[in-house]
């Protein structure tokens, strides 16, 4: 009996040692997801609050870079292209930073992304974005720190920034007319080259028609005759040989062998002698 309390007494004093209470964060963290025309743009942020404290000029200095917000920093990524102010940003992910001020702010988009709160040393060629914003006063308190995109058209959003008694709004601007521009014409204008070659390829090695991949990839090469692509013409000469079109195939394999040689590209060199080889060529 007194062996099993002792046990007991282990297994009690061992569950209180590794339990862990999960309380909650002061500063809780909240995930953004919004599609601007066709641009995803994700938003990862803390939201601290304000608990009676005064904000902008006491708690977040004036003048001071600001993580903007609590935690992590807060991380903004876009899945295409974006302009901010002047400033074009490549699709990715940044830090968001800003420098408040009584009557406008800089709002900064950082290209590191891995620190806690500001960066230990900060580094001005990791700005890949900075616009000066003015500070709107609400006539209300925003009791915690909020983000939200507004003002949603094809091309652009605002994402805006509210806390206290303050809002600042940075204009995003989005290419969603000159993607889509972009794609009308290329579906007007037909397939492309590596589509036909793409089809033809396909068609070869899962035993489809292959009249039809012959019809194909004539269409890719001819495409590309300014800039022959050796590879290109060994699957043309793959193609034409299945199809039953000897000579077609060993002109297709002479020209690839002639372009691989040039590029010193052994292997094709070596594939390219095997089939005409084969096909009596040579």
């Amino acid at each position: 009996m007194k062996k099993l309390f002792t046990l007991i007494m282990v297994l009690t004093v061992s569950f209180a040692v590794n339990a862990q209470i999960e309380t909650p964060q002061p500063s809780p963290s909240q995930k953004v997801e919004q599609k601007v025309g066709l641009t995803d743009v994700t938003l990862e942020y803390s939201r601290p609050s304000m608990r009676g404290r005064a904000i902008f000029g006491n708690l977040v200095p004036y003048g001071k870079v600001w993580r903007t917000g609590a935690n992590k920093n807060t991380i903004i990524t876009f899945s295409t292209a974006v302009t901010i102010g002047d400033n074009t940003l490549k699709a990715g992910s940044y830090a968001i930073f800003t420098k408040p001020n009584a009557g406008n702010w800089e709002v900064m988009f950082y290209s590191d992304t891995e620190n806690w709160g500001t960066p230990k040393t900060w580094d001005d060629s990791k700005v890949a974005a900075k616009v000066s914003v003015k500070v709107t006063t609400l006539p209300m308190d925003i009791e915690t720190f909020t983000f939200t995109f507004d003002n949603l058209t094809n091309d652009s959003a605002v994402l805006s920034l509210l806390w206290e008694n303050t809002m600042v709004d940075v204009t995003i601007g989005v290419p969603t007319d000159a993607t889509v521009t972009d794609a009308i014409s290329k579906i007007m204008n037909g397939p492309s080259a590596d589509n036909y070659y793409a089809s033809a390829r396909y068609y070869l090695e899962s035993g489809k028609d292959i009249k039809q991949a012959a019809v194909w990839i004539d269409k890719a090469i001819d495409m590309t005759k300014a800039e022959p692509k050796f590879w290109w013409l060994r699957q043309q000469s793959l193609i034409h040989a299945k199809a039953g079109n000897k000579k077609e195939a060993i002109k297709a394999a002479k020209l690839s062998l002639e372009y691989a040689d040039k590029a010193e590209n052994a292997d094709y060199v070596k594939m390219n002698k095997a089939s005409l080889k084969e096909w009596g060529a040579m």
